[in-house]
């Protein structure tokens, strides 16, 4: 099992963060290696939804990570499956209000089987690094609201 979550407190409103992380146009904003990525099917940033997602892999390959969002409660969290590419973790973003700020929970959970479970380790690494780009996203929403 790789497993990984970070948390951020961001001096934003919950629905401000939410509505942010739900449009899936924003993630290249924040997170870094995404290519691409466009809505293939649904009704963006609703339950249902799929969209369609390069990341830059080993050695610059282009890698397909396409998500489908499996849950979506406004203000308080987004859940998501990678549903396309070679390794395919479920996670979600779990939001809750503190003081005039939002907590922000950024988990990933992976099973890995065959091969995959020979690599675990830096599957485990790869995954903490992508939680981890939680603070880049705290960096971006308070300066948009620093204007």
């Amino acid at each position: 099992m790789a497993f990984a979550e970070h948390d951020v407190l961001i001096a934003c409103d919950a629905m401000r963060v939410y509505n942010f992380l739900l449009d899936g146009a924003n993630l290249p904003l924040w997170r870094t290696g995404i290519r691409s990525i466009s809505l293939a099917s649904g009704t963006a940033g609703s339950k249902g939804a799929v969209y369609q997602q390069t990341l830059n892999g080993p050695g610059g390959r282009p890698i397909a990570a396409d998500f489908q969002i499996t849950q979506a409660r406004p203000g308080a969290e987004i859940e998501f499956q990678v549903i396309a590419g070679p390794i395919r973790p479920k996670g979600g973003y779990y939001l809750s209000t503190e003081g005039a700020g939002t907590r922000v929970r950024f988990a990933l959970d992976y099973q890995p089987k065959g091969l995959f479970s020979l690599i675990k380790g830096s599957i485990h690494r790869t995954i903490k690094d992508e939680v981890a780009q939680l603070e880049r996203l705290r960096q971006v929403l308070e300066a948009q609201a620093a204007h």
